[in-house]
């Protein structure tokens, strides 16, 4: 076999060094009755090599592939090869050798299987109006794989074609190009349409997105729709439709104008395991966005913020992950700033230093994934999962922010995002810009000669913390202050004019309390606040943990009450793990009694911090 240089993503076993996919085409009728996708993917694949590569390596996981044509003609020259966890099972096809530039056409007969890890199926009891079943696909970090053959890494990027047959309306992260009556000749159920969608800008595999079910769709701005389950629609066009241009707008006045056409949300039902995902043209969110109070809109300003960082310009492995979502929270925190006032940004900055203290402390100060850029060779890019690229990300940029200025650094910005639009890059690349792009500014150059680059990127722990504006979070600490007291009788009023925001960083100050509360202490709190009964998950989330960590039984059965409504893994997650500590029985029931609700890659999750504990 002839090879190149190694790959820089350790997390393929594709010879994407000898081939790339330029064009997909995923042709799919989704069974709801059998919970899989079965039909056919085309590859479009160009030889990059100057010496021939007689073999096409692609990525699979748990598959069934039944038939595989080359250049239109049947190929039996194929094998799946043995699994090697957690990539899955190389299948290597020979090809004819071809010269460099010249392209090879594969097409693969597949479906899904029961094993597969990118999907998640909701009976019709599932979902919120338990009329008709439902299903979406969680691609990042390494999924895709397991819905068809594919170079499952974000170093390559294709254009894509979706042809998508289901008896409920699909939505895909490609522009739709529209939807027909059944063609004949093909078995599907009766009222199945074929739903056909468009992507002309090149996206890795990871960012492939398929949902469909009883959805519908408003107007949520004059470029973005919201689509959810038809009884959730008016709740969710009032959340988000006082924002989401006002985003698009400040966004693009940042970096250049957006380049996907259209910008919408799909509102998911309650088991999603993330925030959301930045599916291009349709962000797959988190129903608990949708708390009645526009508070936890910022999860928008995020994930429109990856139609640049992350989807425009991407990272070329997972070990640099940083570069998609640290820039991500710093774009997000820019557009909060001019939105809601600039002390806004360092309010949700203090948020999230708090949020990566946590999971600094969960992995321990000298771990390898609490570093900047980490080593995954032979791990599973889920396991590093965390805040740390997020808010790690943010505060190195945010550190040359104001190391060089805010108007200097302002000009990288846009120049930044034109170098590498339609790219994937690593640190090093982001390194090499930065410090080319400030050649010709003799002031900015000597100011970057200061950076630590090899602390930033590779020591372990929390990095050096700035100096916050801490105008709009003072009052949370002083009422935190008074809880430190036994004698404290709280009232309603303590909190009244405040944001849900500014109740959260009170409710973390309040965690951090090196003696924890009373149980006693916890109920008059959950009382006088009305924590317990919030709809916004962000406040509920917060009190049981302080709650759980009080041993205050009366938020055990609430908390569990939490765990069968909400599948966010920044929920879940912590609630298990607190749970588990003072109540391991009920903490086990209630997992055993909603594992089928969670997402798989939530469900294993869970299960792993569950035997931990």
């Amino acid at each position: 076999m002839a090879t190149t240089n190694m790959p820089r993503d350790p997390n393929t076993l594709s010879n994407y060094n000898n081939w790339r996919t330029k064009n997909t085409i995923a042709d799919f009728t989704i069974d709801f009755k059998k919970q899989r996708l079965t039909g056919f993917v085309d590859l479009q694949l160009e030889s990059i090599t100057d010496k021939e590569s007689e073999e096409i390596i692609l990525d699979t996981s748990f598959l069934d592939i039944t038939a595989i044509e080359i250049n239109g003609t049947k190929a039996s020259d194929w094998t799946v090869k043995d699994r090697s966890e957690p990539y899955g099972s190389p299948l290597s096809i020979k090809v004819p050798a071809l010269a460099k530039g010249q392209y090879s056409y594969l097409r693969i007969e597949v479906s899904t299987t029961a094993q597969c890890t990118a999907l998640q199926w909701f009976t019709p009891a599932q979902t919120s109006n338990k009329k008709y079943p439902y299903m979406f696909s969680q691609c990042q970090a390494i999924h895709n794989r397991s819905i068809f053959p594919c170079q499952d890494t974000p170093d390559v990027k294709s254009t894509y074609d979706f042809r998508i047959r289901s008896p409920l309306p699909v939505v895909a992260s490609g522009l739709p190009t529209g939807a027909s009556s059944f063609e004949h000749g093909k078995d599907g159920e009766s009222g199945t349409l074929l739903y056909t969608f468009r992507q002309e800008i090149p996206m890795p595999s990871y960012l492939f997105a398929i949902a469909s079910g009883d959805i519908a769709t408003a107007s949520i701005g004059p470029r973005s729709l919201v689509s959810t389950g038809p009884e959730e629609l008016s709740d969710a066009k009032w959340e988000l439709e006082a924002d989401t241009e006002k985003f698009i707008e400040v966004a693009e006045k940042l970096i250049f104008p957006y380049q996907w056409t259209q910008y919408n949300v799909l509102v998911l039902p309650p088991s999603f395991p993330y925030g959301g995902m930045e599916n291009p043209i349709f962000t797959f969110a988190t129903p608990t966005i949708i708390s009645g109070d526009r508070e936890n809109v910022d999860v928008i300003a995020h994930e429109l913020s990856h139609s640049w960082s992350g989807n425009l310009v991407s990272n070329a492995s997972w070990e640099h992950f940083w570069l998609n979502e640290g820039w991500t929270t710093y774009l997000e925190r820019r557009i909060q700033a001019v939105v809601h006032g600039e002390p806004q940004r360092d309010f949700s900055a203090i948020i999230g230093w708090k949020a990566l203290e946590d999971s600094v402390n969960n992995f321990g100060d000298d771990h390898e994934f609490t570093k900047l850029v980490i080593d995954l060779k032979g791990k599973d890019p889920d396991d590093a999962f965390s805040s740390i690229p997020y808010e790690k990300g943010f505060h190195f940029l945010y550190y040359l922010e104001k190391l060089v200025g805010k108007e200097t650094w302002d000009k990288f910005i846009p120049h930044y995002f034109t170098t590498w639009l339609k790219k994937s890059l690593d640190s090093y690349d982001f390194k090499a810009t930065l410090l080319d792009f400030f050649k010709s500014d003799n002031e900015a150059s000597k100011k970057l000669e200061s950076v630590d680059w090899d602390m930033w990127f590779y020591k372990p722990g929390l990095p050096p913390k700035p100096k916050f504006d801490t105008s709009m979070v003072d009052k949370c600490y002083d009422l935190a202050k008074n809880w430190e007291s036994k004698d404290f009788t709280p009232s309603p009023t303590d909190i009244s004019g405040w944001t849900a925001n500014q109740i959260v960083v009170f409710l973390e100050a309040v965690q951090r309390f090196k003696t924890p509360l009373t149980a006693t202490q916890s109920q008059a709190m959950g009382k006088a606040y009305s924590l317990g009964t919030s709809r916004n998950v962000e406040l509920s989330f917060r009190y049981f943990g302080i709650g759980l960590t009080a041993k205050d039984e009366t938020v055990y059965q609430p908390t569990a009450e939490l765990l069968g409504k909400v599948g966010r893994m920044k929920f879940v997650r912590p609630l298990y793990r607190k749970l588990n500590k003072v109540d391991r029985k009920l903490a086990l029931e209630t997992f055993e009694k909603n594992k089928d609700f969670y997402h798989p890659i939530c469900r294993d999750m869970v299960d792993k911090d569950l035997k931990e504990g």
